[in-house]
């Protein structure tokens, strides 16, 4: 086998490992606030809280281990890493399913912020397999990876969620046992031995993650516009359902439904523009875009007052997904193959602490203009919020400056292992 039908081939399995992780997050999204308001007993306005403090435990837990699993994979390979988390996910899922208590819940999502360091790992593998001048559109893959679990899982999880609040969350826990499984017998080792680097616990840590990146001060620096980035993505998974259910009284079914919408939106941005635009725009100028894109989309959320005004802005809203496949692109470009775990682990960790504050501040932005002491009613407001962090990014975009990078040929196909030679080449 040649190499770029190995890195096609590895890079397949790694991206349908995670859309079917994606389809088991999906199925349990449209439910979790009906679950987590029938253990606390509390209504969907308290429930918001509750559901902040548990992405609270969540990216702490991911905060403090996605570098020690970067730098583990570093050291180890990626293979054992990945195919370890994915196990531990599906063991969070089943804890969630059969939870007699809200406690349980925490203990979940505590298992789950560990595991959910494994796309650390996978976007270390998709930097091992692939180009640096194909980056973007590799990473691009894995948005539309994660935009397919999106599109299946919320409407599946809300029919199943009509009969049952905990069933999507067992639907869920079988698939990722599954995942795990299918992963041990197929999924190859990315990361050579000659690439592997001494394990470092001074750098296996979120403190001496950022310490190191001081060798790279651009992606240092653009660590401060990734903080604003999530502060602003995190107002959708902590206020969408919530919000949604009390302005507009949509059913679990409903909101489902949207969030396959926004998954096909996203999908197409992943799987077809990111190959279009970012070529031409440039990354730079596509990571702009993006962002104008999505202030532009929170806001039109905000101030919908009509529940089919939400999907126009979803479509907006896709164009977002141009962000992250450009600034991974740019970012992977700094650092050598034996530093990629410790990089993508960094970026995760700056992510994780954001979403350590994110979540319960946006919850409770959105449980403060809806509860019966809100000053003004208006469920937008964490939207509005997250609007003017994404201009505060592009700010921040502009002062550190990036260099443009060179772009391929016109004439030049953008790597995806789908192209048609390489899915000619694997089944040859």
């Amino acid at each position: 086998m040649t190499e770029r039908r190995a890195g096609g081939y590895s890079l397949a399995i790694v991206i349908a490992a995670i859309c079917i992780d994606m389809v088991g997050l999906g199925m349990i999204i449209p439910v979790a606030p009906k679950l987590i308001a029938g253990l606390a007993h509390v209504n969907l306005s308290d429930a918001a809280r509750y559901g902040g403090w548990l992405f609270f435990v969540y990216a702490a837990m991911q905060f403090l281990c996605a570098p020690l699993i970067g730098n583990l994979s570093d050291r180890f390979g990626r293979r054992p890493v990945l195919l370890l988390s994915l196990a531990a996910i599906g063991v969070d899922y089943a804890i969630t399913g059969l939870a007699p208590t809200i406690g349980w819940l925490f203990l979940a999502r505590t298992l789950s912020g560990m595991a959910g360091a494994s796309y650390t790992t996978a976007n270390a593998y998709i930097a091992d397999v692939t180009a640096p001048e194909k980056r973007a559109q590799a990473f691009g893959l894995v948005g539309a990876a994660f935009s397919f679990g999106f599109i299946v899982g919320p409407a599946i999880g809300g029919l199943l969620g009509d009969y049952s609040a905990r069933l999507p969350f067992l639907v869920s826990a079988g698939l990722a046992f599954v995942n795990a499984g299918v992963g041990f017998f197929v999924l190859p080792e990315s990361l050579a031995k000659e690439n592997r680097r001494k394990f470092e616990w001074w750098r296996a840590n979120p403190l001496g993650a950022l310490m190191a990146l001081r060798r790279f001060p651009m992606v240092l620096g653009l660590c401060a516009m990734l903080v604003l980035m999530r502060i602003a993505h995190d107002a959708n998974p902590a206020t969408w359902t919530y919000y949604t259910m009390l302005k507009f009284h949509w059913t679990t079914e409903q909101v489902g439904l949207s969030l396959a919408a926004i998954g096909v939106a996203l999908m197409v941005v992943y799987t077809w523009l990111t190959r279009v635009l970012i070529p031409k725009l440039g990354e730079v100028r596509a990571v702009y875009f993006g962002l104008a894109s999505g202030a532009v989309a929170f806001l039109g959320y905000a101030l919908s007052t009509q529940s089919w005004m939400l999907y126009v802005w979803i479509a907006v809203f896709s164009l977002f997904g141009l962000v992250m496949p450009a600034l991974n692109a740019i970012m992977s470009k700094e650092v050598g193959p034996s530093e990629q775990g410790e990089l993508q682990g960094a970026i995760t960790s700056v992510g994780s602490l954001t979403s350590i504050v994110a979540p319960v501040a946006m919850s409770y932005l959105f449980a403060a203009f809806t509860g019966p002491s809100a000053p003004v009613y208006f469920p937008g407001a964490a939207f509005v919020a997250a609007s003017l962090c994404l201009v505060l990014a592009a700010g921040v975009f502009a002062l550190v400056k990036p260099k443009p990078v060179n772009q391929p040929a016109a004439d030049e196909t953008p790597y995806a292992p789908y192209a048609a030679g390489e899915a000619s080449d694997q089944t040859g």
